[in-house]
């Protein structure tokens, strides 16, 4: 039905953990030759209005359907049934299993653990963090699913928080102080990161000599999509943001994020009325240039990876801090189209 995805590199990651169990660091307590049991959180619904937690919710979930379907499959017969979007991958990942769920809507839930073979459908989403070894926060089109991860963070139980981690820095910055503060493993990041056109590109910097200009382009709201391809600069040539000027319009961004003295990165996002959605990537370097738009197959198996692989070795993909710079970039477009003026990310990270 669905094809397992990287058997040999996940086996190899496997055989690392047991050497670095022998030196007593993993923290999650169980043999890791058996499946990691996950809880999954807020998956089985929707909010249709972007980065609006009191939108009524709709039944589907794209990543919560995508997600539960990458570690556990489906029933074909029974997913006929289901209603909303449900989201079948391509490819599976065989080192756990989502045995919780959790959704506002209990009934969405009992549907899609039906559809999954989910054990457990939880009353609380505290419930559905217990006796896991970890838990997937889904984003629910809120962009308020962050205040689902102190729970978990506070006991200790490795934490995936979708994107966008919050809607603004202060927010997200709160998430990412929790879990240093509780040393709990957590992740957060845009698939767009570790699908391998994104990894391929990063491999070729050296032939492209250094890059002092990039653009990065995507459809919808400049936060809630434009972390996509913000993302994909920041996999590809690394952080270091410090203003941005937007020069666009409601609804149509064009905006120039500086990062220092040695690079300037275009980021173009616009909603569905000005532009089809899509993400592009273009490096302009002094021995060459690059322009590459992701092949976006089963981009979740690739991003689930990295938090399995966070979760047994700690090894961080994405360090929390990275993500909240992205975030305040981001918010500094959009605070610079608001006021005419180039935002500085310290002042969207002033006081934090």
């Amino acid at each position: 039905m669905n094809r397992p995805l990287d058997r040999r590199a996940f086996a190899t990651r496997s055989a690392a953990t047991l050497v670095a169990s022998m030196a007593g660091a993993p923290i999650i307590g169980r043999a890791q030759s058996a499946p990691l049991k996950l809880g999954i959180i807020s998956a089985a619904t929707y909010a249709p209005t972007y980065g609006n937690p009191a939108a009524p919710r709709m039944p589907g979930s794209h990543h919560g359907t995508a997600f539960s379907t990458t570690f556990n499959g489906w029933d074909e017969e029974k997913a006929k049934q289901l209603k909303g979007t449900f989201v079948k991958s391509g490819r599976r990942l065989d080192g756990a299993r989502v045995v919780k769920i959790w959704d506002t809507d209990k009934a969405a839930a009992r549907a899609l653990a039906d559809v999954c073979g989910i054990q457990t459908v939880a009353d609380t989403p505290e419930q559905c963090c217990d006796g896991v070894d970890a838990v997937l926060i889904v984003d629910d089109g809120s962009g308020a699913q962050w205040k689902y991860a102190e729970h978990p963070l506070r006991q200790g139980v490795p934490t995936f928080c979708d994107k966008p981690l919050a809607m603004t820095a202060r927010e997200a910055a709160s998430v990412a102080k929790l879990a240093r503060e509780t040393k709990t493993r957590f992740m957060s990041a845009s698939s767009l990161r570790f699908v391998p056109d994104i990894i391929k590109l990063r491999a070729e910097l050296p032939q492209l000599g250094a890059v002092h200009l990039a653009s990065v382009i995507c459809g919808n709201e400049l936060v809630y999509y434009g972390i996509h391809a913000l993302s994909m600069a920041y996999a590809v040539l690394g952080k270091g943001a410090v203003s941005a000027i937007n020069v666009g319009k409601p609804g149509a961004n064009i905006a120039r994020l500086r990062f220092g003295d040695k690079r300037d990165v275009v980021l173009m996002v616009a909603d569905k009325e000005a532009m089809r959605g899509g993400y592009q990537i273009n490096l302009y370097g002094e021995k060459g240039w690059r322009t590459v738009t992701p092949d976006l197959t089963n981009l979740y198996a690739y991003l689930l990876e990295a938090f399995l692989d966070l979760v047994i070795t700690g090894k961080e993909s994405v360090p929390i801090e990275e993500e909240v710079e992205v975030i305040a970039a981001l918010e500094a477009a959009k605070r610079s189209l608001e006021l005419g003026r180039e935002v500085k990310l310290s002042e969207v990270l002033a006081g934090l």
